[in-house]
């Protein structure tokens, strides 16, 4: 997969660095701006089972 989408991208390999960069930099944006937000309330990271001292002391 990425050598197709290196093959595709116009330029020399200096050119060619910088547009992946960009793509990357684009798909993290994309990833931290819209779709961890989204999928947040989906996953189970409330979910805790660790009570806060009502347990066994350690000693």
């Amino acid at each position: 997969m990425y050598g197709w989408i290196w093959r595709h991208l116009p330029g020399n390999t200096l050119v060619r660095a910088v547009i992946s960069l960009l793509l990357i930099l684009g798909v993290v944006y994309l990833l931290f701006t819209y779709v961890f937000p989204w999928a947040e309330p989906l996953l189970p990271f409330g979910d805790v089972t660790v009570d806060g001292g009502d347990g066994a002391a350690a000693g």
